[in-house]
């Protein structure tokens, strides 16, 4: 394997949970497709046409956060769980402080930064849109 992305689902929220990323973590999205740019798009129910296809936004040359909204008329179904969560390695204290406090605005706390018995500086959180972080300054 060359790279490992995460990539995440949203139930209609994709465009703004990416614009609310993207002002915390800096770059510009590679990649935006809604389902109106798909082809046979006019074949869609209305309320889906808005939705995002595809999103991808470089964190660092090596890591692009990517998504996509599900479509309720193919069935899909979007459910909180606690089986995902981005890992964001900081390269300072700083960093990351700045990214945990962004990112976690108007989300839930798991853990906040602190030093770790492992030595590294860590926490953990679940944004506004549900989706689970871990940021961490050390051993990688």
């Amino acid at each position: 394997m060359r790279t490992m992305h995460p990539y995440l689902n949203f139930d209609g929220q994709a465009e703004e949970a990416f614009n609310f990323y993207k002002s915390v973590l800096g770059g510009e999205f590679i990649f935006f497709k809604k389902m109106s740019d798909a082809p046979n798009a006019d074949e869609l129910p209305e309320n889906e046409r808005n939705r995002v296809m595809h999103v991808a936004l470089p964190i660092n040359e090596h890591t692009i956060l990517m998504a996509s909204d599900c479509m309720p008329s193919a069935g899909h179904v979007i459910r909180e769980g606690n089986n995902m969560y981005v890992h964001l390695a900081a390269e300072s204290r700083a960093v990351a402080d700045q990214l945990f406090n962004g990112l976690s605005a108007g989300g839930t706390i798991e853990m906040p930064m602190e030093d770790m018995f492992w030595g590294d500086y860590f926490g953990s959180f679940k944004d506004k849109f549900g989706i689970q972080w871990m940021i961490n300054f050390g051993s990688y």
